[in-house]
């Protein structure tokens, strides 16, 4: 129960339940009574904090996109050291993906089925949000520490290959022979990633 809990406990553990739902049922057939019984408290409270299905869902892809970007704006910075910076990023990105996989693969199904709920976000607020990101990867292009290409598209290809490994994991375990991906995976997956954007066949933090 989370009656009389402080505000943010409360809407953490909404934000939670409601991840869980709605990316075992999508949008259409999850319910805000669904979300209350995941959570352990009354509909009632879920409606104080959101006024409709559609605004909780709309939160919790927002939540999604906010991890990930507090992630960029730590390690995408000029004064990083390219490789460095993009080895960290590289794997906080993709632990993100492994302990959040609901999160993962719910944002990449409202994508996937046209970003209804989300295309306002997306035009207005992230659009904005990463345009520091791209000045960083031009800063890196003229030191040489990256390959001289879009900044916009450099960002996307980080996303598609680190979100690859959660939205797509029941096809990376089967091609790989196993029921779960391992630490090792992981790691492999990580030092792939840097290679390909680095350009570079060996690298040295």
């Amino acid at each position: 129960m989370i009656l009389g809990a402080p505000r943010e406990i409360a809407v953490v553990t909404i934000l939670e339940a409601a991840e869980k739902i709605f990316s075992e049922h999508g949008f259409s057939g999850a319910s805000i009574a669904a979300v209350a019984r995941e959570a352990g408290i009354p509909k009632a409270n879920i409606h104080y904090y959101f006024s409709t299905k559609e605004t909780l869902y709309q939160e919790v892809l927002r939540r999604t996109v906010q991890e990930w970007l507090r992630e960029c704006e730590i390690w995408l910075r000029p004064e990083n050291k390219a490789s460095t910076a993009l080895r960290a990023y590289i794997g906080s990105k993709l632990a993100f993906s492994r302990a959040n996989p609901h999160a993962s693969r719910l944002f990449a199904h409202e994508i996937i089925g046209g970003a209804r709920y989300l295309h306002d976000y997306l035009s207005t607020t992230l659009r904005e949000a990463i345009t520091p990101f791209g000045e960083t990867f031009r800063v890196w292009m003229e030191r040489g520490e990256i390959p001289q290409v879009d900044p916009t598209h450099f960002l996307f290809c980080l996303w598609a290959m680190t979100q690859w490994y959660a939205d797509m994991q029941p096809q990376v375990t089967a091609l790989l022979g196993k029921e779960t991906l391992e630490e090792s995976d992981f790691h492999a997956a990580a030092e792939t990633i840097l290679a390909l954007v680095l350009a570079r066949k060996d690298i040295t933090a």
